[in-house]
């Protein structure tokens, strides 16, 4: 935990941490489109296998591990060599057009207020590169932390940008919660209600509110340096 007196050399005042999936970018959007596309180009079954194994991934690693589910179905399929165009499409797929409406401008907005940084979850090869497909990675000058569970990292973090004060925007009332009780009074926590974890009222009845809730991330456009 970190005293709300820490005084940081060459902190900046005001540090903006915002979140990729189902924040700047409509995850699930993306989700129900890949399976769609396997369900059409594959087969339901063979497709339901395939979410098994990426679902029973997610759980053990923490995150969506689109590339290396790929992997095992692929594996325990016999090496079907049908199923090779599945890296084709998950790489190829057009994250840009996944972007919640605003969300490029809430970063050139945002980084008028302080410096900006994308904190996601992930692993090291897919979610950068989505990052990198959608413009979000051009839009904050490459400033991207991706971690397996970025709440765990927060003392990288500040290693990394260090500041007197954050605003952290994310999707999931965890991450937020996990941040208040990390920086306590030193950060302002920001929930757009975009997404299945931002919705879910379990997760909302079983996690401190965020400080600020917003209806979308272009409501962000309304709000300057006054508001955290």
């Amino acid at each position: 935990m970190v005293r709300e007196d820490v005084t940081v050399t060459g902190a900046s005042s005001l540090t903006f941490l915002v979140d990729v999936d189902d924040t700047l970018l409509d995850n699930d959007r993306m989700r129900e489109d890949v399976r769609a596309h396997f369900v059409t180009t594959f087969g339901g079954e063979v497709t339901e296998r395939y979410w098994d194994i990426q679902e029973r991934r997610f759980v053990e690693f923490g995150y969506r591990d689109y590339l290396g589910a790929v992997q095992e179905w692929w594996e325990g399929e016999d090496r079907d060599p049908r199923l090779l165009a599945a890296s084709g499409y998950l790489l190829g797929y057009p994250f840009a057009d996944r972007l919640y409406a605003e969300a490029l401008e809430v970063l050139a907005h945002l980084r008028t207020l302080g410096p900006t940084v994308v904190l996601t979850d992930g692993d090291a090869v897919y979610q950068p590169h989505k990052v990198e497909r959608a413009g979000i990675g051009s839009a904050v000058d490459g400033n991207v932390l991706v971690y397996v569970h970025k709440e765990l990292e927060l003392d990288d973090v500040e290693r990394r940008y260090p500041a007197v004060r954050y605003v952290l925007v994310d999707d999931k009332l965890r991450i937020l919660t996990a941040a208040k009780a990390f920086w306590e009074g030193r950060v302002s926590t920001v929930l757009p209600l975009q997404g299945q974890f931002a919705t879910d009222p379990e997760i909302a009845a079983s996690h401190l509110a965020a400080d600020v809730t917003i209806d979308a991330i272009g409501d962000l456009l309304r709000f300057d340096a006054s508001h955290f």
